[in-house]
């Protein structure tokens, strides 16, 4: 009975140790608007722990121009403005700084499951594999086409990176509701993004 309960108890602690990471959590101050976000250290990386929701003046979009959206989701922001839209101290990440993310949570077939908010107030049905074990709290904000439709709120969270593919494109990164996948992506800087701000080193 002694070694089956050794046993049971080992199996546990491969569990919890295989599903959760160490989070060092805080906070920071907006001072441009007094907005305070979570923020979350993952790997050598401190990440805001929500999208940002900072009204710019121009190339900024709450979901369906509906500000009851911002408060969960951010804004949405096209890239030349997502560029310079993080505040001081902090900055719109890299392709190569998204890859640093995702490399350091097991890759790109996994990380998205570890940076999913867990269940379904946001999400929809499945969220497959979404147990927000790193503290990203990833949402899914859906985003603003180029003809200023919207779309994918509830099943899609995708974020700019400071990225340029070419003078039309830039990188971004993102992940669905039925995947555990992060996936980066081409697409046009006119379209409508969340950001996630990363800390200046």
């Amino acid at each position: 009975m002694k070694n089956k309960n050794l046993l049971l108890m080992t199996i546990a602690l491969l569990i919890i140790a295989n599903y959760t990471v160490a989070q060092v959590t805080g906070t920071f101050t907006d001072l441009r608007d007094g907005k305070i976000y979570k923020t979350i250290v993952i790997g050598t990386q401190t990440w805001m722990a929500e999208n940002l929701a900072y009204s710019a003046n121009s190339g900024c979009w709450a979901y369906d121009n509906s500000q009851s959206n911002v408060s969960i989701y951010g804004y949405l922001y096209k890239w030349e403005t997502a560029q310079d839209v993080c505040p001081e101290g902090w900055h719109l990440p890299s392709d190569a700084e998204w890859t640093i993310l995702i490399d350091y949570l097991g890759g790109k077939n996994i990380a998205g499951g570890k940076m999913k908010e867990i269940g379904t107030k946001n999400w929809i049905t499945p969220n497959t594999g979404g147990n927000n074990s790193c503290g990203f709290n990833g949402l899914p904000g859906g985003l603003r086409d180029i003809t200023g439709i919207f779309g994918g709120k509830g099943d899609s969270g995708v974020w700019w990176s400071l990225t340029e593919n070419s003078d039309s494109d830039a990188y971004l990164i993102g992940f669905v509701y039925n995947s555990t996948s992060a996936l980066s992506r081409i697409i046009n800087k006119e379209a409508g993004f969340s950001v996630r701000c990363v800390k200046n080193n």
